[in-house]
């Protein structure tokens, strides 16, 4: 397999980009993967590979098996542990997305803003044997979805469709950005009135109609205030009567 071309100058440090790419490669399914399926997946020769990962293995960010498989390393989860801890919000977000999941019966879920994409810092797995999965740390889509679409409406998004949000105080999502998934979102508040994440309520589109979610916005709300409160910020929204 050929190395794929250095990149452009304006893409970044030519090794650093190639070491995030092999750290990357690993899915969240993924316990040890080959040399020659990281060689596969990275898209770099088997010789850069080793090379890299040889490096990365001395911080501790991978780990190498005596039958030449490696897998991510301790020094890979302190980073994750490190990004929540910058947020200082674990003992104030876990209980409130909790008691969502036993009010609604469904899955919460808190989502921060990096960048243009939505990230999931915090959830609580619904009861329900059937449910839509999302891991901590997963990036989806600003643009789709209720959590992203909370996200623009209150960090001053203009248009039609963001002041609807603004005024309701809620965004309900029925398939935007999966066919068989619906969510409820409201915004989330920190220190000086700055919006800190969305926090949502969301499962199968089958089970969650448009009423239902209409009928959990309410309580959605209530928690996002208080949550707002007690990470620092004012109260959140009300709803639109």
């Amino acid at each position: 397999m050929k190395e794929k071309p250095d990149a452009a100058p304006d893409t970044g440090v030519i090794s650093v980009n190639r070491a995030i790419g092999l750290l990357e490669a690993f899915s969240v399914q993924d316990g040890y993967l080959s040399l020659a399926e990281l060689s596969r997946r990275t898209g770099l020769h088997k010789t850069t590979v080793l090379r890299i990962a040889r490096t990365l293995a001395t911080h501790q960010y991978l780990v190498y098996r005596e039958d030449g498989a490696w897998r991510l390393g301790p020094a890979s989860g302190w980073l994750g542990a490190r990004y929540q801890a910058s947020f200082d919000v674990t003992a104030s977000v876990e209980p409130v997305l909790q008691e969502l999941s036993k009010l609604s019966g469904e899955s919460s879920t808190f989502f921060v803003r990096e960048g243009n994409a939505r990230i999931c810092l915090y959830r609580v797995e619904g009861p329900q044997a059937i449910r839509f999965h999302i891991r901590v740390g997963q990036v989806l889509p600003l643009e789709k979805g209720s959590p992203g679409q909370v996200i623009l409406a209150f960090t001053g998004a203009p248009g039609p469709a963001f002041d609807s949000i603004r005024r309701k105080g809620y965004y309900i999502s029925l398939g935007e950005r999966d066919a068989d998934v619906a969510s409820v979102s409201a915004p989330v508040y920190g220190v000086n009135w700055q919006l800190l994440g969305a926090i949502s309520i969301s499962g199968p589109l089958t089970r969650l109609p448009k009423k239902k979610l209409e009928a959990f916005a309410e309580t959605l709300v209530g928690k996002a205030n208080q949550l707002s409160i007690a990470l620092g910020g004012k109260r959140a929204v009300t709803l639109a009567r």
